[in-house]
């Protein structure tokens, strides 16, 4: 019987981008051990996943609108080069920031001008569709 709603499945992956550049993968690790229907995962990750038996392999192209989302250019931003004080800002550094509701946001340097910061707090992986192989290693029924 095929994996469902709400069973414990370990997977192991290789996650590639369009260009075939491999972006994430489980080999060498432990697999990845997630509960399906419970939104841990991308929704396009859990959907391919979802009447896959124990042993079987899945090769899966999901949309960006499946995994990360579509790059959102309000999430695209500037602030003042005086908010970080004396500490080096440099394109290309991700920041771990807090919002005024003390929520953790990650954020991507864009720009910086002598004057200001351009941050992107979109997903990395926003506007990237995403191709899976999958193998189901294990099915812990609900």
């Amino acid at each position: 019987m095929g994996a469902s709603k709400g069973d414990t499945v370990a997977v192991h992956y290789t996650g590639k981008l369009d260009s075939g550049v491999v972006f994430d993968t489980s080999e060498g690790r432990e697999p990845l051990e997630f509960t399906l229907g419970e939104g841990q995962l991308i929704p396009g990750f859990e959907a391919a996943v979802v009447g896959l038996e124990v042993g079987a392999s899945k090769t899966v192209r999901i949309p960006a609108e499946e995994a990360y989302g579509t790059h959102d250019p309000r999430k695209v931003f500037k602030v003042e080069r005086a908010m970080f004080g004396d500490h080096e800002v440099e394109v290309g550094q991700h920041l771990n920031l807090v919002d005024e509701q003390g929520r953790h946001v990650h954020a991507d340097v864009k720009e910086v001008a002598e004057d200001f910061v351009t941050l992107d707090t979109n997903p990395h992986l926003a506007g990237e569709a995403l191709t899976f192989t999958i193998t189901v290693v294990s099915i812990q029924p609900a």
